[in-house]
């Protein structure tokens, strides 16, 4: 950084990721190349949104002109488009913060996300915001002229780049607030420099925004056979805000136009609402589905929320108090008739009109799914995909809507399309599934999809051809403390507690369990004592038909996945000792009827690392472990084995 007195000019550099990123932004986007003017105009409406809501409490920042505008001028002699506005304006800090916002935070996540593959990258580079920089898709060089409202002429500030890695920022004068983006067109853009081309991209692109857009208006010379500029100025845009539109009016492309305006995006939405709520409070409220998860979803410190405006003034963008946390995804716009103009974020937590919207809210994003999940389960499954683990949230988070988020979840399992890894299982298809006399919906939890499915605690179920939801989300062990039931059928864990099948173990099935307990209670005695205070219990299953022990939870008890869980995030957890148990049917197990007193205390300790090992858990000493592996196969039966 060469100088911090801000009287001077100063040349600044971009972070390396960030010269990285714009590179890589100009070079995809170049075949989408007109978004650089929906981007510009975009934040030029923000701006005059801005001073809108802080000229509320300070009138005296709109004296020198209360109508607020959007010009878009041409200098085609010159090769210079330039997009200005009567609004906000930046100071010098203020630039240098929102001028930079590519080098903000996501940046890493960005390139961790590249897939080499042109066409997806475009797609993450709308994900990420290319906002003001994509005006370095068709100009060399971007001139920024601002003047902060309630300065004075000669407090404005000029910041110029070349998309190079550089930028210089210096003070200037400008007469009144507001901005000028003047872009230097490079030579291969010359039908930028037309009149008739940038009132297409803008009729195209930004015919909802609400400010107006003004340019020259211009008439056809036969002498010179073109378009010159004529006297006066046209409005180019219906300049009304489309949410207050009826819908009858308002085109498909131009709700899409719109999702694209206020979401900062550039993919087209999933799905979106629109709909006007009259009663005890009246508001509008136009709600969009985005088709790819923003880069901050699971960011806690990142501005997530809905545009909210009251009686079309805007107040704030990222006004979280108006949906649930769980649905932080939406994008979209709310408009109050009932809230005061000076609304903050404290009367926003508070108020019982805000509280009525969020509800309201809510439950209109629901009936959106419901329809997406059924009438469209294609498209709602590429929502599940990117959103789904963030709707488990729902369950624990809106107790007054659990029952209605718990029909909209999807599960893998080891039923239909088993051998598929989407999550496209809901609870009632399973319970559509369940086999006669089943009272309950079995679930496992792991940390994948392959540790899920060849869990041993399954065993029992594939025989029985009962089908078993894997459940592999880090959410998903918090969501099952508020998801007991679904439709009257409890859920149970296949790796909690003793397994009890009811009607679906067969009368056989039950006198072989009584056998068992009694012929093998010697021998789990005798692997208790070798274990000691290592498990809490040990006890013969038949849950098992391969695997010749597993570990489990006692019904109550935190599960095994939980505790990794928890542990891995750094918080404590009570010592909680498992339960082993062995399969009676297993050749090993049988072979521990005749062993020595040294030779159970080798096999009960391999039975139990191999059981934590199959579970997905740690165990306690792995190079004892391997030894006794070593020395088990070196000899084949562990010291002090009878022949």
């Amino acid at each position: 950084m060469s100088t911090t007195d801000t009287r001077t000019k100063e040349t600044r550099s971009f972070q390396a990721e960030a010269k990285q990123l714009l590179q890589l932004m100009i070079h995809s986007l170049y075949s989408n190349k007109e978004i650089f003017l929906r981007e510009l105009v975009s934040n030029a409406s923000d701006a005059c949104d801005r001073l809108r809501f802080e000229a509320i409490g300070r009138p005296e920042l709109l004296e020198g002109g209360a109508d607020l505008a959007i010009r878009v001028s041409i200098d085609a002699a010159a090769r210079s488009l330039t997009i200005s506005d009567n609004g906000i304006g930046m100071s010098r800090d203020e630039a240098v913060a929102h001028l930079g916002t590519i080098a903000k935070s996501g940046t890493r996540e960005f390139f961790a996300a590249l897939t080499g593959d042109q066409k997806k990258d475009a797609q993450l580079i709308g994900q990420f915001g290319v906002g003001f920089y994509s005006a370095f898709i068709v100009a060399d060089r971007v001139s920024v002229l601002s003047r902060r409202a309630g300065t004075g002429a000669g407090e404005a500030i000029r910041w110029e780049s070349d998309g190079s890695g550089e930028y210089s920022i210096e003070p200037a004068t400008r007469e009144q607030r507001g901005t000028d983006v003047t872009l230097q067109l490079k030579p291969a853009e010359d039908e930028l420099a037309s009149g008739s081309r940038i009132r297409a991209i803008l009729r195209k692109y930004s015919d909802h925004i609400a400010t107006p857009i003004r340019m020259a208006k211009e008439r056809w010379d036969k002498d010179q056979g073109k378009y010159v500029t004529g006297e006066g100025e046209e409005t180019v845009n219906q300049a009304t805000a489309l949410w207050a539109r009826p819908r009858a009016e308002v085109s498909e492309e131009q709700y899409r136009e719109f999702y694209k305006h206020v979401a900062h995006d550039f993919t087209d939405p999933l799905a979106w609402t629109h709909n006007r709520v009259e009663g005890k409070q009246e508001y509008i409220q136009l709600l969009y589905l985005p088709s790819h998860a923003p880069f901050d979803l699971w960011d806690r410190t990142a501005r997530q929320g809905l545009k909210l405006y009251v009686r079309r003034v805007f107040i704030m963008d990222d006004a979280g108090e108006l949906l649930p946390r769980y649905l932080r995804f939406v994008r979209g716009v709310i408009d109050s008739g009932d809230l005061p103009l000076n609304v903050s974020r404290e009367i926003l937590q508070e108020s019982r009109d805000v509280h009525a919207i969020r509800e309201g809210a809510a439950r209109r994003v629901l009936g959106l799914l419901e329809d997406l999940a059924g009438n469209r389960q294609d498209d709602y499954a590429k929502f599940w995909g990117e959103f789904g683990q963030v709707l488990k949230e729902g369950i624990g988070e809106d107790p007054a809507n659990r029952e209605r988020i718990s029909k909209l979840l999807r599960f893998a399992s080891t039923g239909k399309d088993a051998a598929s890894d989407a999550a496209s299982v809901s609870l009632a298809d399973y319970v559509g599934r369940m086999k006669e006399g089943q009272a309950s919906i079995y679930y496992v939890t792991a940390d994948s999809r392959d540790a899920a499915g060849n869990s041993p605690h399954l065993e029992i179920f594939r025989k029985k051809g009962i089908e078993v939801l894997l459940l592999t989300d880090r959410v998903d062990e918090w969501m099952l403390t508020f998801l007991h039931e679904h439709d009257g059928k409890q859920l149970v864990s296949v790796a909690k507690g003793d397994l009890d099948l009811g009607e679906l173990a067969d009368a056989e099935e039950k006198k072989t369990r009584e056998r068992v307990a009694g012929d093998y209670q010697d021998l789990v005695a005798r692997v208790k004592a070798a274990l000691g205070d290592r498990v809490s219990e040990v006890r013969v299953t038949l849950r098992l038909t391969d695997s010749p022990a597993c570990v489990v939870a006692d019904r109550d008890e935190m599960s095994q996945h939980l505790q990794r869980l928890l542990k891995g995030a750094g918080q404590k957890t009570p010592e909680m000792k498992p339960i082993l148990e062995l399969n009676p049917q297993h050749p090993l197990i049988e072979r521990l009827k005749t062993e020595s007193a040294e030779g159970i205390g080798e096999w009960a300790l391999l039975l139990l690392d191999q059981a934590m090992l199959a579970e997905g858990g740690q165990i306690t000493d792995p190079a004892a472990f391997v030894k006794r592996v070593n020395r088990m196969l070196a000899q084949g039966r562990p010291p002090g084995a009878r022949s």
